[in-house]
């Protein structure tokens, strides 16, 4: 088995490019000094992440397909969350020289697995040598005409619904800290996020106010969108969802649990959700997060403190 250092930069490149299949979004695709890439609305959604190695993943509880697909869910997420439709990734990838080449194969794979749910293209990226592997990830959408959905929206009077798998990620990081490998559905959850992609085409058609990504807990993330919109948003807990196989803290995981990618939008109380959606509560006056009508002792995700 040859290491990434043996093939070489400029043949790690064509072998990992060559896999990558090109979508309508993608003028020019891999090979010269920049991708081309159409923006027919004329504006361009943007976002970018980092993964990295013993930070976001481990390669001793997640493959490198599974990590491709996670490092693509994770950025799209965003772009939807927007209300916009993904068109194409930009990946940089750096990566110690004895990385096995198959381990880099396996990455892209789920890199352009997850895109072609997405109806998007890797268009592009670098790969340099470094200690520990880091992803960086770019990912670009298109509007259609339409504004952007952003935090800022929410108004008194407005619902919170949820739509997509909350909490089981958490859960299963839980578990796998721990040493334990089941219920397999939750270690599968943390290692590939399922976002709901059209969850932002959804919200769109129910007049939504406002919309996020969940990615760093769903108390914490409706925090964001209460700040930025000036209001409170008030969630009851005896409609939030919590699947069995959370187990006894699913409440917990379900209201601070993050990665799980799915969405959080307010909607106008007139709006009628389809089944997929929960509504959870509703945007009153006032500022911050409360929980059947007080404080919920518990946060989400900081970077910076965990």
């Amino acid at each position: 088995m040859s290491s990434i250092g043996e093939l070489g930069e400029f043949g790690l490149i064509t072998r990992l490019t060559d896999r990558l299949p090109q979508g309508p979004a993608v003028e020019l695709g891999p090979g010269d000094d920049a991708a081309v890439v159409r923006a027919p609305d004329g504006r361009v959604v943007a976002t970018t992440d980092l993964l990295v190695e013993g930070r976001h993943f481990r390669r001793d509880w997640s493959g490198p397909y599974e990590i491709g697909c996670k490092a693509v869910a994770q950025n799209l997420a965003d772009v939807v969350a927007m209300g916009a439709r993904p068109t194409v990734l930009l990946v940089g990838l750096a990566v110690p020289p004895e990385t096995p080449v198959e381990w880099a194969e396996q990455l892209y794979a789920g890199l352009a697995e997850e895109c072609e749910l997405a109806g998007c293209s890797v268009a592009g990226g670098d790969v340099v040598a470094a200690p520990q592997i880091t992803l960086a990830i770019t990912a670009l959408g298109d509007l259609d005409g339409e504004p952007p959905l952003t935090r800022a929206g929410a108004a008194p009077g407005d619902l919170v619904a949820i739509r997509g798998r909350l909490g089981h990620s958490a859960a299963g990081l839980e578990l796998l800290r721990s040493g334990r490998t089941a219920p397999a559905e939750l270690i599968e959850a943390h290692r590939r996020p399922r976002p709901p992609y059209t969850a932002g085409a959804e919200a769109r058609a129910m007049g939504a106010t406002a919309l996020m990504d969940v990615s760093d807990g769903l108390l914490q993330d409706l925090g964001h969108i209460a700040k930025a919109s000036g209001v409170r948003v008030e969630v009851d807990t005896a409609d939030v969802p919590v699947p069995r196989v959370l187990g006894r803290g699913g409440l917990r995981h379900v209201l601070t649990g993050g990665e799980d990618h799915g969405f959080a939008a307010t909607i106008p109380s007139s709006a009628v959700p389809p089944a997929s959606w929960t509504v959870i509560g509703r945007v009153t006056e006032g500022a911050g997060v409360l929980v059947d009508g007080g404080s919920y002792q518990g946060g989400g995700w900081d970077h910076f403190r965990e």
